[in-house]
């Protein structure tokens, strides 16, 4: 389906031809709740329950007034297309570009999008590298 019928998109030429990478506002953290801690109301953009802990991202000043140690701190990109989740080799598309570049890359796959977590004083470098993705 074509990212202009809105369905989600397989095709890997058309996944890159239409990334439309957006940054995203302020700095990111990726930090563990205390073993028995609640969310609370504490406003999380991802949450992974691991055997050791609940991993959350959360915006950096948030984790900062919950006493949340920062374990990485973080530009937040989403790739606007449409992205089927049984698409092959997206990730390993973008996931390749940022590695060259030395560029660390977290990634979440929402229902929607992907969005990839990379170290906030790279953050332009790999906007730059995912819009060049698609061009190529």
């Amino acid at each position: 389906m074509s990212p202009e019928a809105g369905g989600p998109v397989s095709d890997l030429t058309l996944l890159l031809r239409s990334l439309e990478p957006e940054l995203h506002p302020g700095v990111y953290v990726f930090a563990v709740l205390p073993a028995g801690r609640e969310l609370g109301s504490l406003p999380v953009v991802a949450t992974f329950l691991e055997r050791e802990g609940l991993t959350v991202v959360v915006e950096e000043g948030a984790a900062q007034q919950a006493g949340l140690s920062s374990l990485f701190r973080a530009a937040w990109i989403t790739l606007t297309v449409h992205s089927d989740l049984e698409a092959v080799g997206l990730t390993a598309a973008f996931s390749g570009a940022l590695a060259d570049a030395g560029i660390s890359c977290n990634v979440l796959a929402g229902a929607y999008h992907d969005h990839l977590f990379v170290p906030v004083a790279r953050a332009q470098e790999a906007l730059g590298l995912l819009r060049n993705l698609g061009r190529q």
